[in-house]
Order: structure tokens, then C-alpha cells, then sequence
């Protein structure tokens, strides 16, 4: 087992549990949400800036769609800080969320072979397939203990959510590729920037809110 599998299980591990404490203590709960949307914009300003060196006012609309679309997630956050059912469904899109990254880094690793994108060289059809898997079969577990939904419907938010990850993953190592980054900073050991292990989760959370809604509804 290598160092840096150690470091970056160890960041997994302190995430995991991070966001465990977040759903016990509002304090905490509200505490993080703010320094993780912060550090998220400040790393997304320094991808832009390199990105746009001369054109400031791209540089500056950017920012501003960046913000303004945090700031709407920040808000679904403190919505539901009170509403234990809520937190309950956010958690459980969250853990989807989780599943697809953790998938797609499982089966890129153990079946490798051709790759997915040049935007991403790391990442591999077979990895992608495996976020798929994971996410469907934890939406099919966690919807199963908190909804009563027909098996395609946890099927369809399952693979919705995972899409929309993987599209954010993408979507912001296109912009690393553009900046020449390989990482969005360094504050987690192991895995580089704050926004290089939120980056799917910022697209998939909010993706995952409607669908449960419109489901709820049906």
C-alpha cells in the first residue's frame, strides 16, 4: 500500500466523518457549509485567473455564475438545517453522490483499459460504468429506507445523479486542463483542492434535490 493511498484513505475516512458530525450538530452543520463554499469560490477565482490573464471581464463573469450558483446551493443548505426530513433526503442524495465517485475510482483502478476523455486522462469507460453501478445500487438501498418508490424510479435517480457527477467532474477538469492545474489547491492531503473532491457533488446534489421532488410528487 502506497503513502499516498494511505494519505488519501485517511482524507476519505475525515470527510466521511466530517459529514456524519455535519448532520448531528447544526453549528457544525452550518460552520462547514460556509468554509466549504468559500474555499470552493476562492479555488475557482484562481482557476479563472489563469485561465483569463488579460480578459478580466471574463474572469469576472465567470466568478459571478460561479457565485451566484453556490450561493443558491448555500441557501438549500441553511433551508434545511431545520427540517430533519430534508437533511434526511440531502444526506441520502449526498451518499449517491459519494458512490459515484467511489465506483468510478474502484473500477478504473481494478479494470482499467480505454479511456473516457482527453479532458480527463485519468478517468476510463470502465470507471464510468462503475459510477454508475455503485450510485444505482445505493439509490436503490438508501430510497428503499426512507421512500416508497417503484424500483425503475430508484434506478432512473440513481443513474441521473451519477450522470450529473460525472458531468461536473468533467466540467471542472476541463477548466484545470485550460488553467494548466493539476489540482485546485492543496488543503486535502492526498486529493489536492477542496473543489477537486466537490467538483460532481456541487452539479449532483442539486440535480438529485429536484429529481427527489418531482419523484415525491408523482
Amino acid at each position: 500500500m502506497t503513502s499516498e493511498f494511505k494519505q488519501r484513505s485517511f482524507t476519505a475516512i475525515s470527510l466521511i466523518l466530517l459529514v456524519a458530525l455535519m448532520f448531528v450538530s447544526k453549528i457544525v452543520y452550518l460552520f462547514i457549509s460556509l468554509v466549504v463554499f468559500s474555499l470552493s469560490f476562492v479555488e475557482f477565482s484562481k482557476i479563472t485567473s489563469k485561465i483569463f490573464k488579460k480578459k478580466h471581464i471574463y474572469k469576472l463573469i465567470c466568478n459571478m455564475i460561479f457565485l451566484i450558483y453556490i450561493s443558491l446551493f448555500l441557501l438549500i443548505l441553511i433551508f434545511a438545517i431545520n427540517d430533519i426530513y430534508l437533511k434526511i433526503i440531502l444526506f441520502s442524495v449526498l451518499m449517491v453522490c459519494i458512490a459515484s465517485d467511489i465506483g468510478g475510482i474502484f473500477f478504473g483502478k481494478i479494470f482499467k483499459g480505454p479511456k473516457l476523455t482527453k479532458i480527463s486522462p485519468n478517468k476510463t469507460i470502465s470507471g464510468s460504468i462503475g459510477s454508475f453501478i455503485l450510485s444505482i445500487a445505493s439509490s436503490i438501498f438508501l430510497l428503499g429506507l426512507i421512500l416508497d418508490l417503484n424500483l425503475s424510479y430508484k434506478i432512473y435517480f440513481g443513474f441521473l445523479i451519477s450522470l450529473s457527477v460525472q458531468i461536473g467532474d468533467l466540467f471542472i477538469s476541463y477548466l484545470k486542463r485550460k488553467a494548466v492545474i493539476k489540482d485546485t489547491g492543496k488543503i486535502l492531503p492526498g486529493h489536492g483542492g477542496l473543489l477537486d473532491r466537490i467538483d460532481g457533488i456541487l452539479l449532483g446534489i442539486p440535480v438529485g434535490l429536484t429529481t427527489m421532488l418531482v419523484l415525491i410528487t408523482k
